[in-house]
């Protein structure tokens, strides 16, 4: 696979008890106890998807996940013992593409993390119709960048998704279902919080002037409006 996963937890024994299972199953890992050190191997070692604490020293992970985004939108999911739905949005919305709470199953990590790095992968090889355009937005689908006026707007895998979807459809209503279908592939039924949490992210993140929008249809869904 030669693919690496960073792994970022201040206690030793939940690293190690990762780092057995990931490399297992046929990845590299490297490993950092807090926020920053986890930074310095971001910057020295290609990462392909990082699994990061919140309650860390130096630089916590809510503040990591933001420094990360800032550099690419590599796959993250949260590891973390916090549980209540507001931290769990906290971290979605700070650009997290999965949350996974402690304790947890080192099975179900494994699987998470070849469902991310799998969805990642067919978007990076995606190739028909690399282009697409709607109002002042493009979407190439190859590179997986959003612009707006040859301005480049920042996106999460997951965010990446939900604009794809709504890209090629644009006008079409998608239901919730529909959109984390696209969105996190995973065969749950839908969090209606997660959905809206993606939804109000990627609608901050719209240029005020790029005439596009997305649309609340009340009791039906989500849809790409076009203003030119």
């Amino acid at each position: 696979m030669n693919q690496t996963i960073l792994i970022v937890d201040d206690e030793k024994e939940i690293r190690e008890l990762l780092r057995l299972y990931i490399e297992k199953d046929g990845y590299s890992t490297v490993q950092a106890e807090n926020g920053l050190e986890a930074l310095k191997q971001a910057d020295s070692v290609q990462i392909d998807l990082a699994i990061i604490d919140i309650m860390m020293p130096e630089l916590d992970g809510y503040q990591l996940i933001k420094a990360l985004r800032e550099r690419g939108n590599l796959p993250i999911i949260v590891l973390s013992a916090k549980t209540e739905n507001h931290e769990k949005i906290l971290g979605l919305d700070l650009g997290a593409d999965d949350y996974v709470t402690k304790p947890f199953d080192p099975l179900e990590v494994i699987a998470r993390i070849r469902a991310r790095l799998r969805r990642y992968g067919a978007q990076m090889a995606y190739s028909s119709t690399a282009l697409l355009t709607v109002g002042g937005l493009t979407l190439d689908t190859s590179a997986c960048t959003l612009c707006s006026d040859n301005k480049s707007i920042q996106l999460t895998a997951t965010e990446f998704n939900i604009m794809k979807l709504f890209m090629q459809s644009p006008g079409r209503v998608f239901t919730k279902q529909q959109i984390y279908d696209a969105a996190w592939q995973e065969a749950v039924a839908v969090d209606d919080n997660t959905v809206m949490v993606a939804i109000s992210k990627l609608r901050s993140k719209f240029p005020g002037d790029c005439g596009v929008s997305i649309g609340t249809i009340r009791g039906l869904g989500y849809r790409l409006e076009a203003q030119r």
